[in-house]
């Protein structure tokens, strides 16, 4: 390559983004830099700055990546979208298969959301997880008891996580029907 000239590398934002996401995994948030993101992608340190100018950018972008995917299993989930469809046992369904797939995922998913606690920039990623989930419920009911719903799943998903128990369906489909007023 002549001397100057740049390499064609289109996927080096995203290498950066899977990394930041990788180091926090393995490191927690305390443990991510813009030096150990970009030793984790395989990149050149400038890299990451040119990608992102700060470490809250780069958290910014871990952030959506890693919030797509529990908003993305609500609005695809069939029995959500059945009008008939028991609406609590589908959302504690849910909860539990999300918390079984990948509990690493999952913890790596809280650590990034409840860094918005300190890091101002985060929030609106945040928010706008949130209004995503309470979105793709709103069809089945109405935008504040959808904004409930997700209050409660995020309560009982943290709750798992942070006492190291069992998910209990049972129990998440009581509380799920009873914000429903389905008791």
């Amino acid at each position: 390559m002549p001397s100057g000239a740049r390499r064609y590398d289109p996927d080096r934002r995203q290498r950066i983004i899977d990394a930041a996401i990788r180091v926090v995994g393995d490191r927690g948030i305390a443990g991510l830099s813009h030096r150990s993101a970009a030793a984790e992608a395989d990149v050149p340190l400038g890299s990451t700055t040119y990608h992102f100018k700060t470490l809250d950018d780069l958290l910014v972008a871990a952030l959506q990546q890693a919030n797509e995917g529990f908003a993305q299993a609500v609005a695809r989930s069939a029995a959500l979208a059945d009008p008939d469809a028991d609406l609590a046992a589908a959302l504690a369904h849910l909860l539990g298969e999300l918390l079984a797939a990948d509990r690493g995922r999952v913890e790596l998913e809280y650590e990034l959301y409840l860094a918005a606690l300190r890091r101002p920039a985060l929030r609106p990623v945040a928010a706008a997880w949130c209004e995503a989930v309470a979105a793709a419920l709103t069809p089945r009911t109405d935008p504040l008891t959808a904004r409930a719903l997700v209050a409660a799943m995020d309560g009982i998903g943290l709750q798992v996580l942070l006492t190291d128990t069992a998910y209990d369906e049972g129990y998440a489909r009581e509380v799920l029907r009873r914000i429903l007023r389905q008791d």
